[in-house]
């Protein structure tokens, strides 16, 4: 099964229902986010009630801090005594990592770029674009290289045998297909080949093959262009007019990098103010604090240099704003039913307080009567 091609096709259905791709990464992050509400629920819950079994698991670390074997004994014995997984608030961000590579991958795949990687939205120039891209214009019959450039094909293709079109041919893997020959010289036709033996087809239709037409993206640099490849021998050979790679650095992208760290940077703010813990070590209380700080920063930099779609950095934003209001729902969901546990804990020992004063009270009058 193809994942990305059913992520880019269910892209496409947002994008018809909300307008535009930008719109429609917006709305899959909200389903995503959705979806995975009860897991956030959960991980607000466990969050929780480390608050409240915090004194106990600090009591039982100072006891036996000079036996980490021993106390790690007393401490899982302490899970299971409270009900209690450390690592249930982990489970949200490992199911999110998939989404997050799966998305990337789609954003970047030949599929998306010709179909949408144009889009525009609001201040991004194109949802495909990192910070620093290539210059080059795609569809004007040419492409901005460098020396180094890998190339593949779209997965659709249109095969001909004579003037006609052959219905139902594909390639067996249209990532690895297609091949350059000889070396890529910036300014001189790179000259690209695709070999028959890649073809899903019977012998008799291959010997037919005339020529094929094919959207080729430059893997580097993101430009595709449509490219017609006739028959020679047993291959199929196109020669495409280059020039080399300029390299422009995006200032759209620059900014959704910015926002990104400021709202993970709120994010991680709003988590801990929202999820404190009572008597925490002073050290891993200015640990956890330099922690929420660094994080945001440390990731921010890293995306300055990994390649990043601009698409992919709005879905990362989308999803902060999001948690933001999740976490503080949840949290006013958990303190109201914790609020109603202490006001029914508090309303049965008050009725066994009066109960005990009435005894006592029909006990004294008894003996009065004697």
């Amino acid at each position: 099964m193809d994942f990305t091609t059913l992520t880019i096709d269910f892209l496409k259905q947002l994008s018809n229902i909300f307008g535009s791709y930008g719109l429609g990464i917006i709305a899959l992050t909200v389903i995503i986010r959705l979806a995975m509400w009860p897991l956030n629920v959960s991980q607000q819950r466990s969050m929780k009630t480390m608050q409240m079994l915090q004194p106990k698991m600090k009591a039982i670390q100072d006891r036996y801090k000079n036996n980490p074997q021993v106390m790690q004994q007393k401490m899982m014995e302490f899970y299971k005594e409270h009900k209690f997984n450390p690592m249930a608030g982990c489970l949200p961000l490992l199911i999110q990592m998939p989404i997050f590579i799966l998305l990337y991958s789609s954003l970047m795949s030949p599929q998306f770029i010709s179909m949408a990687g144009q889009s525009k939205f609001l201040f991004i120039n194109r949802l495909d674009a990192t910070l620093k891209g290539n210059a080059g214009i795609s569809n004007d019959g040419k492409f901005s290289v460098d020396t180094r450039d890998t190339f593949s094909l779209n997965k659709n293709i249109k095969v001909y045998i004579g003037d006609k079109e052959l219905e139902g041919a594909k390639l067996s893997n249209p990532r690895s297909a297609l091949k350059v020959q000889g070396d890529i010289t910036p300014g001189e036709p790179v000259d690209l080949k695709i070999s028959l033996d890649d073809f899903d087809l019977k012998f008799s239709q291959l010997d037919k093959i005339t020529k094929v037409e094919a959207t080729v993206t430059d893997n580097s640099t993101r430009e595709i262009e449509k490219v017609t490849f006739n028959r020679q021998g047993d291959i199929l050979a196109a020669s495409v007019p280059t020039v080399a790679a300029k390299t422009s650095f995006n200032y759209d992208v620059l900014l959704l990098v910015v926002i990104f760290g400021a709202t993970m940077f709120l994010t991680q703010k709003i988590m801990m103010s929202t999820n404190k813990m009572t008597q925490v070590d002073p050290a891993q209380e200015a640990m956890q604090k330099s922690l929420g700080t660094m994080m945001p920063i440390m990731l921010t930099a890293t995306f300055l240099f990994i390649p990043i779609p601009a698409g992919v950095l709005l879905y990362l934003i989308s999803s902060n704003v999001i948690q933001v209001g999740q976490t503080i729902i949840i949290n006013k969901q958990l303190d109201n039913e914790q609020d109603k546990k202490n006001l029914a804990k508090g309303t049965t020992d008050d009725l066994a307080v009066n109960t005990k004063k009435i005894e006592a009270k029909e006990i004294k009058n008894v003996e009065k009567d004697k």
